[in-house]
């Protein structure tokens, strides 16, 4: 299968990334300091991506974010060339917006796709390992071929395709997600999954989404992102871990950049002693 990685992010602009970590929202830092550690984590999390070799790496941005200033972020990448577009998002929800992200790349209903599966990741997966991508690019190709992928595609109009249904995902630490990924002739979409009337989860309403849809489905590794500044100390000692950790591992992939930024603020993770 053609695959393809989509990493779903917003422009590094101060006072438009990281609100909640932001003094102005109860939390630690400045805008700019803010702006600092998401520009960071995006360029740790592109970098991890474009390490994958069997899968070509799309960038989608918020529609009012500066696509010149990303530019300027992205030339500090390690594989610039790996990237094979960049697009911005549509639609009004968050919702829309991924969706629209999806089938620029799935191209439903059309015979020529830039690819059969897909992965969408968050910018602010910070500590994520190439080889949970990799492990999620194999899942997807096992499961397509399963019986109970063919079954889900043909009863959904795609039995003139060899590509079967199939869909991943890797949970967070508050019942979302931060990877997701299917094929293309999986019967799945957003809408609904992060606005929903029931209100649940994203990650329960994407199981819910799949179950109905008889759609066979694989979790994969746990990844964390950085939205709150709880977040941000639970996530400093693993870091800690992940750079120790690539003096005996080669296959280990330490966010350096994050790491450094976090550094260079003086960041620490400590506990409160009782």
């Amino acid at each position: 299968m053609k695959n393809a990685i989509i990493v779903f992010t917003k422009v590094p602009e101060a006072g438009n990334v990281k609100t909640r970590l932001t003094q102005e929202r109860g939390g630690i830092l400045t805008q700019e300091e803010a702006e600092y550690v998401y520009e960071a984590c995006l360029l740790d999390v592109i970098d991890v991506c474009t390490s994958v070799e069997n899968a070509k790496v799309w960038i989608c941005y918020n529609a009012n974010g500066d696509r010149n200033h990303l530019g300027m972020v992205l030339t500090q990448l390690k594989r610039l060339d790996k990237i094979a577009g960049i697009f911005a998002d549509q639609g009004g929800c968050f919702d829309e917006c991924m969706q629209h992200a999806v089938e620029c790349l799935l191209k439903p209903g059309q015979k020529e796709k830039l690819a059969e599966s897909m992965l969408i990741v968050g910018g602010d997966v910070v500590g994520l390992q190439k080889h949970t991508l990799i492990d999620a690019l194999e899942k997807l190709e096992i499961l397509s071929s399963s019986p109970a992928g063919q079954q889900a595609a043909t009863h959904n109009n795609n039995s003139h395709s060899d590509i079967g249904a199939a869909m991943v995902v890797s949970a967070d630490q508050e019942g979302g997600f931060n990877i997701a990924g299917y094929t293309c002739n999986t019967p799945f979409d957003f809408r609904t999954v992060f606005y929903n009337m029931e209100g649940i989860t994203a990650l329960e309403a994407l199981a819910e989404k799949a179950r109905e849809e008889h759609i066979p489905i694989l979790p994969l590794d746990i990844v964390f992102d950085i939205d709150l500044p709880v977040d941000l100390a639970s996530m400093i000692p693993i870091l800690n871990v992940l750079e120790q950790g690539t003096s005996y591992d080669s296959r280990i992939t330490a966010p350096v950049r994050t790491i450094a930024v976090l550094r260079d603020l003086g960041l620490q993770s400590i506990c409160e002693q009782r």
